[in-house]
């Protein structure tokens, strides 16, 4: 074992929130900075990764995915649920669907509500999303013009998406601007990482623009092994490099960037966890912090699917014949159909009147195929993906043995409460009320999936448990917080008990958010940040939000909108 240098921070992992924490810690050219990402690059040459249109292909393959898989789930048929996490400098934002979404406003009232939690609201939250914004719809109270993010909105032209637009109205649900801005309940077009025809991963956003500094060092194919401790302070890390060479380097801090699943993991192979668990394995106990690894969190989902009996999808531009032809308009002309990633829009809704905030999330794809990518599920179809945003299960996440190498076990234990099966039942009909809008009578050939014989709740309950697949947001397994189950400090995202350790990523949120999670991880390590460097924060921007129910119009104040809005129907009243 070699030793290197001596850095101010050391990062581990190259993914969503390090690149972040690459480009800010490092713009102090008297401050040294390490990154080691266990993955390689992200060549700009790679089609699977810079071709929006091309994100089936890094799924599943272990040059970009670690392909992780929970234990068997007890509440879906023993099934063992696959669990994509980008394995490539940007990490899972290079193989992501690059949809937006930032969550509600009221999650992170949610958080704030949290002992410890205050400077966690939507007030304080606000200026670090539109600190990494640059969107291209506009900059306003509520979004960002001038970030790294550049943002652009799906333009969501297709005739399938002018129906599923008019299909929502006519069940009942609002359109809505920006669900980034003022009103998030409603469906409109998303705003995606892409960018002139390109993916625009946090790697591409935030680190490659900055790799020249001096003061900055990124390495690939670095896979961290422990950390070094002295006492209950972290010195440093052990590392291999491309599998061979075994590293040592030494640092001030050490910032864990991994995500839900490599943090708790290196975490508890360093001896810091649930002391007993580790004990089992003769890893010696640094700080007893049962919370690591607990209270997993993610979103499921499934893919509602029609045929349609005009010839409108993309599904014909899948054929082998078509492929060159796609591939030579994005690497030349950076258009064409290989230019979008087709998740261009959704919505959110509420699935009963008990709740306070849409619950409820789709995703609208013109195109009905099969989970594994493979080939069309129809000729021309469509299929929207649905599912739950708040589930109330948690989950665990433990080493299996002192082996760094060997994938963590975990169990999310999917479907195993009331309130989450009853939602998933809402929500299939929810979906099913949509697509079955006469809007969508000049296209609709069928249901497909899960079809018609598909009708009763124990029936729905049996598809979900059979056909469900993760959303790919596993979070929350080192949270912040001041409890007896929190990993982390809300006011520095140091570890609990240990110094010179902070954990800056999807693990450190204490509740999934609404929506898909690399924006608000973005946002955790742009004010990680300033927390990291000791800077005043940003002050809190106190703009308006919707709330349903609440004494707030339909739009902000002194949108003409106003005067002929109308409240939309409760949930029941769109249902019926």
């Amino acid at each position: 074992m070699s030793t290197s240098d001596h850095y101010d921070f050391v990062i581990v992992g190259g993914g969503s929130a390090g690149s972040v924490l690459a480009n800010r810690l490092s713009a102090d050219p008297g401050t040294r900075v390490l990154v080691l990402e266990a993955g390689r690059s992200d060549f700009r040459i790679d089609p699977f990764i810079h071709m929006p249109a091309a994100l089936p292909y890094p799924i599943g393959n272990p040059l970009y995915d670690w392909r992780y898989e929970s234990e068997p789930e007890p509440h879906m048929g023993g099934r063992r649920i696959f669990h994509a996490r980008g394995k490539v400098l940007g990490g899972s934002s290079s193989i992501n669907g690059m949809i937006f979404q930032r969550g509600n406003p009221l999650d992170f009232e949610r958080w704030a509500a949290d002992a410890g939690m205050e400077s966690w609201d939507y007030a304080h939250c606000l200026p670090y999303f539109k600190r990494m914004e640059t969107c291209l719809a506009g900059a306003d109270t509520w979004r960002g013009g001038s970030g790294p993010l550049v943002l652009e909105r799906g333009p969501a032209t297709s005739p399938l998406f002018g129906a599923f637009f008019e299909a929502a109205q006519q069940a009942g649900h609002p359109l809505t601007d920006d669900v980034n801005g003022y009103r998030q309940e409603g469906f409109a077009p998303f705003d995606r990482n892409v960018h002139r025809g390109r993916r625009l991963s946090a790697a591409r956003a935030y680190l490659h623009p900055v790799r020249g500094r001096k003061n900055l060092s990124v390495h690939t194919l670095a896979h961290v092994t422990g950390l070094r401790v002295d006492g209950t302070r972290v010195t440093g890390v052990d590392y291999v490099r491309g599998g061979k060479l075994r590293r040592s380097v030494r640092a001030d801090e050490v910032i864990l960037c991994g995500g839900a699943i490599n943090s708790p993991q290196l975490l508890q192979l360093s001896g810091i966890g649930d002391a007993d668990d580790l004990g089992r394995l003769g890893i010696r106990s640094v700080v007893d912090l049962p919370g690591v690894g607990q209270n997993l969190q993610d979103h499921l989902e499934v893919y509602v699917q029609h045929a349609s009996k005009q010839p409108v999808s993309i599904a014909p531009w899948l054929k082998h014949r078509h492929k060159p032809r796609i591939g030579a308009e994005w690497l030349f002309l950076r258009r064409g159909v290989g230019a979008s990633n087709h998740f261009e829009a959704g919505g959110f809704i509420r699935s009963n009147d008990e709740v306070a905030y849409p619950n409820l999330m789709f995703h609208f794809l013109p195109i009905a195929i099969r989970y594994d990518g493979s080939r069309p599920a129809a000729e021309h179809g469509y299929q929207v993906h649905i599912g739950p945003m708040y589930s109330d299960v948690r989950g665990w996440l433990k080493i299996r043995s002192t082996d760094p190498f060997e994938h963590p076990a975990m169990q999310f234990n999917y479907l195993s409460t009331d309130s989450d099966r009853q939602e998933w039942i809402e929500m299939v009909r929810a979906a099913r009320h949509i697509l079955g809008q006469p809007a969508f009578a000049a296209f609709s050939a069928g249901e497909i999936s899960p079809g018609p014989e598909v009708d009763t709740d124990e029936q729905i309950l049996e598809w979900v448990a059979k056909d469900a697949e993760t959303a790919l947001h596993p979070s929350c397994t080192a949270k912040m917080g001041t409890g007896e189950d929190a990993v982390t400090d809300p006011t520095s995202l140091r570890v609990h008990g240990v110094e010179g350790l902070r954990v800056v990523d999807a693990s450190a949120m204490p509740y999934v958010t609404n929506g898909n999670i690399y924006a608000p991880v973005m946002m955790l390590a742009e004010k990680a940040a300033d927390l990291v460097l000791g800077n005043t924060p940003l002050p809190a921007e106190h703009a308006p939000y919707y709330r349903h129910g609440a004494d707030l119009p339909l739009w902000p104040e002194g949108d003409p909108r106003n005067a002929t809005a109308t409240v939309p129907p409760s949930a029941e009243e769109a249902r019926r």
